[in-house]
């Protein structure tokens, strides 16, 4: 086969792109893959796993083609799946000349566009100029750390187009990996942001010593204003909080101990500043761009949304952790 023949590609080297790039190498006979680092790019050709990330994935090089080029990589895939942090999609993407025409976009971003507060998918169709229906999301229940070890995990695949999302889950479904299908692209990327500013406030009220009897009110309180706010920005008919991209994607992080966003406000409870818990995780927590984008976004909607204004006041107010959390159980019912 020629080395520039594949199907998709993934732009991102971090652990849910190396995550994704493992589950489709178990599909494909050659993935695409960009990664930024030309050293890590070097690496992983000669020893066969990427130094910074879910290091104990072994892939077989014969099936990646795999470039610090961009441009290289987008030209040669059918259809895209971009897996790097929302902070950085816009400087990413800011030298990207390969066309896009005719090409199929995926996101596996769990954030929105910083400054523009719009969800991955609105924005590559509109950076793009593809049409909606070209474009779809990955969201959960999944982390990346239990795909490196094969346990049993779902994803949803979401997409207006059935057979565009049909063909996405059939290059992730594996032995392990099993997909759900979903039409509600744009609710399950809010519900994929969203929860992570939810997993930072349980994270928090365990830095606090909160337990797990209070752990379970703020998740079911959570997930009704995730209901409520999704109900009020992309209201779509048929749509089920209970289904696992919103209800199971929440409960995973906001319980997990594989969840960043979690121990970023885990750290946050034991009294860490917000800029000492990023230096210490060396990851990125989205939930933190999260919280003050989607705090931007309620500013038009007025959704009561007191979980959601705690952990804004915690992160960007610096108001006590002790005292927000206090004032939130008081809130609860």
């Amino acid at each position: 086969m020629d080395d520039s023949s594949y199907k998709v590609a993934v732009i991102g080297g971090g652990s849910w792109a190396t995550a994704i790039v493992k589950m489709l190498c178990e599909t494909q006979e050659k993935v695409g893959w960009y990664i930024r680092s030309e050293q890590t790019v070097e690496y992983i050709l000669q020893d066969h796993h990427n130094p910074n990330y879910l290091s104990s994935v072994e892939f077989d090089t014969d099936k990646l083609h795999i470039s610090n080029d961009i441009n290289e990589i987008i030209e040669g895939a059918e259809t895209i799946i971009f897996a790097i942090p929302s902070a950085f999609i816009t400087k990413e993407i800011r030298g990207l000349k390969a066309s896009m025409h005719g090409k199929t976009l995926f996101s596996a971003i769990k954030g929105l566009v910083p400054d523009k507060n719009i969800v991955m998918g609105q924005y590559l169709s509109k950076r793009f100029k593809i049409a909606p229906s070209r474009i779809g999301a990955i969201t959960g229940p999944c982390h990346a750390e239990e795909v490196a070890m094969e346990r049993l995990s779902y994803l949803t695949v979401a997409c207006q187009s059935l057979p565009l999302a049909e063909k996405m889950s059939s290059y992730l479904s594996g032995p392990y990996i099993k997909c759900k299908l979903s039409k509600d692209v744009i609710g399950v990327e809010y519900a994929a942001v969203i929860k992570n500013v939810y997993a930072i406030a349980a994270g928090i009220a365990h830095g606090l010593n909160y337990g797990d009897n209070f752990q379970a009110v703020l998740m079911s309180n959570s997930i009704r204003e995730m209901d409520t706010f999704l109900s009020a920005v992309y209201p779509m008919e048929g749509r089920n909080i209970m289904d696992s991209a919103y209800l199971g994607d929440l409960l995973v992080t906001g319980y997990s101990y594989f969840s960043r966003n979690r121990m970023f406000g885990t750290m946050i409870g034991k009294g860490y500043s917000v800029k000492s818990a990023q230096i210490e995780m060396e990851m990125i927590a989205e939930g933190y761009y999260g919280t003050k984008c989607i705090k931007e976004i309620n500013k038009h909607h007025h959704v009561n949304m007191p979980i959601l204004d705690a952990v804004y006041n915690i992160l960007y107010e610096r108001i006590s952790p002790m005292i927000e959390i206090k004032l939130l159980t008081d809130s609860f019912r």
